[in-house]
């Protein structure tokens, strides 16, 4: 190996050589240059490959967000919690989803541009302010998505506010500055706005036009949006669910008249495609009867575990709360071992797929919804009869599950605005009874489930369900009785 080690000597003439070399040193202010805000030179893309939507150009601005910690974040936020142990394709997560949210308000954007630029003043920063909320529209997540914001803050301080676009806004705020990210205030502002957009906490525009672009990333309008459509086609495909929704068809179609994004009427049904597509999944995958078992019992666990850990006091300051993910499960399992016991208990319990028992469920009545409050495990206790078991509430978890076109009992396409064809300047709204007589007359529906945390109490809990279905209905109203093997499985 001798004649690979270099001598003294020539280290020493290296040495020269190297000094004799000189480079050009960048002038300060190339150093500090950065594109202003919504240019998009090359040199500052990044291009990722994204399995839904193909390549995703990442524009310098929105570089800087992803490259935050905050933002890395959401790699451990899944998209749809815990029901990948019911869907073991569902293992997607919050990161991808918002990059391909990012894209579709791109190309949203990019069409109205080619077909309206110019009747509609879009410019650069239009652009960027749109593809930016889409980007960072649901950084304000926490740990197991929803779960988090309906599940458990409200058991652990009832008549909480608290939502994960508001967070959004607190965190974005944050981010921005942490991480010295160069954003004028305005742009800022309206970025934030269109995260809200939907929300109840929506507030007024600052922008004193082009009202439509707040309409395209959470459409609090009529719910037609570029999130539905990047996590319906998403949550179809990781579940191994059909879906013959196309969100590109829509988009191709969208037109802006009058500041407000209208549709051809020969769409109509294609909308009503999306909505239908959405409920199907709340109601076969977001709320499955088996999916619900589990996040009863997490929520449980997180309950247990929360005045040792402090979660919930997390959810009020971003500085906090981005550090929360769903590897909170190991932070509860390597806790002390005196400490966490019971919530260490049901996370064993959910790894050997001990889940709470599945009783039986009910379909609210039509007559019944307008009033309809929430069923409790009160309820339940109180309903028992004579039982060789006295029921306690901790005995008990119930589910009260709302599926709906996002509009509740309203159709939600009453509120969206169609066209005859492209040379025509009239928008009309179109009622169902035009369309279809195939078409539901009610749009929302009202599920109870009951479950018993021990399966020696399936009889006794069941017994007391069906009680309460003859006190407040006088029938029975579930499908079917309990199932006499799942009544006596413990026996």
């Amino acid at each position: 190996m001798g004649e690979y080690c270099a001598s003294p000597e020539g280290d020493s003439a290296l040495a020269a050589a190297a000094a004799s070399l000189t480079f050009p040193s960048p002038s300060p202010a190339a150093a500090v240059a950065r594109p202003r805000y919504g240019s998009c030179d090359r040199q500052y893309v990044k291009q990722v490959f994204d399995n839904l939507h193909g390549s995703i150009s990442l524009d310098p601005l929105a570089l800087q967000f992803v490259d935050t910690e905050e933002f890395q974040r959401l790699r451990d936020l899944k998209q749809l919690g815990l029901t990948y142990l019911v869907y073991p394709g569902a293992v997607h997560t919050r990161f991808e989803h918002s990059l391909g949210v990012y894209s579709l308000a791109g190309k949203a954007m990019n069409n109205l541009k080619m077909y309206q630029g110019e009747e509609l003043g879009i410019d650069r920063i239009d652009m960027q302010t749109v593809k930016l909320a889409g980007l960072l529209h649901d950084i304000g997540h926490g740990p197991f998505s929803h779960l988090f914001e309906h599940e458990f803050l409200p058991r652990v301080d009832p008549g909480s506010t608290w939502s994960h676009e508001n967070m959004s806004v607190l965190l974005l705020d944050s981010i921005v500055d942490k991480h010295a990210i160069d954003i004028e205030d305005d742009y800022l502002k309206m970025v934030k706005e269109m995260i809200i957009a939907s929300s109840k906490s929506a507030t007024t525009k600052s922008a004193k036009d082009k009202h439509f672009l707040y309409d395209i990333v959470a459409n609090g309008r009529n719910g037609i949006d570029v999130d539905k459509f990047d996590y319906i086609d998403r949550d179809c495909r990781a579940c191994g669910l059909g879906s013959n929704f196309q969100y590109w068809r829509l988009m191709e179609g969208m037109r802006v008249m009058g500041d407000e994004i209208c549709y051809p009427a020969k769409d109509y049904l294609s909308i009503h495609k999306l909505f239908s597509t959405r409920a199907d999944l709340h109601r076969t995958v977001y709320t499955h009867a088996k999916v619900k078992a589990v996040e009863l019992m997490l929520v449980d666990a997180l309950i247990a575990a929360n005045d040792y850990l402090g979660i919930s006091l997390h959810a009020n300051d971003p500085e906090d709360f981005w550090k929360l993910d769903d590897t909170i499960i190991k932070s509860i399992e390597t806790a002390p071992n005196n400490e966490l016991k019971k919530a260490k208990e049901i996370i064993q319990r959910i790894r050997r797929r001990e889940l709470y028992k599945f009783c039986n469920q009910y379909s609210v009545p039509k007559d019944k919804l307008e009033h309809f409050k929430n069923i409790t495990s009160q309820d339940i206790v109180c309903s028992q009869k004579s039982s060789g078991v006295l029921l306690k509430e901790e005995d008990v978890a119930v589910s009260n599950v709302k599926i709906d076109l996002t509009r509740g009992r309203d159709n939600p396409l009453e509120s969206i605005k169609f066209f005859k064809d492209f040379g025509c300047d009239e928008k009309f709204p179109i009622t169902d009874d035009r369309v279809s007589h195939l078409l539901p007359a009610y749009n929302e529906d009202r599920i109870v489930r009951v479950y018993a945390k021990k399966p020696e109490l399936v009889e006794a809990v069941s017994e007391a369900f069906e009680n309460l279905q003859l006190r407040m209905y006088g029938e029975k109203t579930q499908v079917h009785e309990t199932p006499k093997k799942k009544r006596m499985r413990s026996l």
